[in-house]
């Protein structure tokens, strides 16, 4: 998205229709870097990495394989740690627009929100599994979850405890995302919603209505192994950003679904990605358990 309009003032006289509308601010066109840049890589001591969630420019949150998420700097300091309640790993991470940071708890069904280092359970869902989720720019939380049988999977909108709205099936009634988990999810700048759909080897968009936009499955001429694409982001020129952890690759769309570019960077095994407000894109690599930052605008 280039720009966008206020609402138009239209005055009629004699039959003739004058329109005028002033443009609202919008970000600045960042074009794509002909070469990406790795600006630091962080060691999170895990033995594998899954997420990693921006605070800030120089600061991140990640989660791994145990139940320890850590708050960590640039240097690979050590800020802060908080242990999940149920002393199981996390499912997904994030950071609300205030600076809270937000877990799920697969193994207990809940979300939770850590404020003043206090753990407070927003979120208990019964029959479901909740897996990863994103915050919006209306405060809301998305998440994505799986049924008990792990033979459905949805995405569902938030606003505090409350349920708003709920994503899982298309026009003609056939499901959106298949069972199973890995599902990371992220909005973008168009409120468009972003699901990597792991077991389905797709990107699946739907609008902020949640009628299916597209599904991407790979570039047209990739002759490499199968697409599956673990964590998703995007930002401020609505680019999605999608990590295509078998082929070691972070794949970059515009926002309608076409291909535009890999970041390669020496990636290994990329899981969990983010941005933050100066369009860095933050790396969780599983196996190596490093958080590489990358210059990619």
């Amino acid at each position: 998205m280039f720009g966008s309009l206020s609402p138009l003032s239209i005055n009629t006289e004699h039959g003739d229709t004058m329109k005028s509308a002033e443009a609202v601010s919008s970000p600045p066109v960042k074009p794509l870097l002909d070469e990406p840049r790795l600006t630091a890589t962080i060691d999170t001591g895990y033995n594998r990495l899954l997420s990693v969630s921006c605070l800030s420019e120089d600061q991140v949150w990640t989660g791994g394989e145990n139940e320890t998420m850590k708050l960590l700097n640039l240097q690979s300091k050590l800020l802060t740690s908080i242990q999940t309640k149920s002393g199981r790993q996390p499912g997904g991470i994030a950071v609300t627009r205030d600076g809270d940071f937000v877990y799920t708890d697969p193994s207990k069904r809940t979300l939770n929100l850590i404020k003043n280092k206090k753990i407070q359970t927003v979120i208990t869902l019964q029959g479901w599994v909740p897996l990863f989720f994103c915050c919006t720019a209306s405060d809301d939380l998305l998440v994505t979850m799986v049924s008990d049988d792990l033979k459905q999977s949805k995405v569902v909108r938030y606003s505090g405890s409350t349920e708003k709205q709920s994503i899982q099936f298309d026009d003609q009634s056939r499901p959106l995302y298949s069972s199973g988990y890995n599902k990371y999810i992220s909005e973008n700048k168009n409120l468009d919603i972003c699901v990597a759909d792991y077991t389905a080897s797709a990107v699946v968009v739907v609008n902020q209505s949640g009628k299916l936009r597209f599904r991407y499955t790979s570039h047209p001429s990739n002759t490499e192994p199968s697409f599956y694409p673990y964590g998703i982001t995007t930002d401020s020129q609505s680019h999605i950003l999608t990590a295509d952890s078998n082929n070691h690759r972070i794949h970059i769309l515009d926002q309608d679904g076409q291909f535009l570019r890999y970041i390669h960077c020496d990636l290994c095994r990329p899981f969990g990605l983010c941005v933050d407000i100066r369009d860095n894109l933050f790396v969780a690599e599983c196996h190596t358990a490093k958080v590489k930052k990358i210059q990619y605008l």
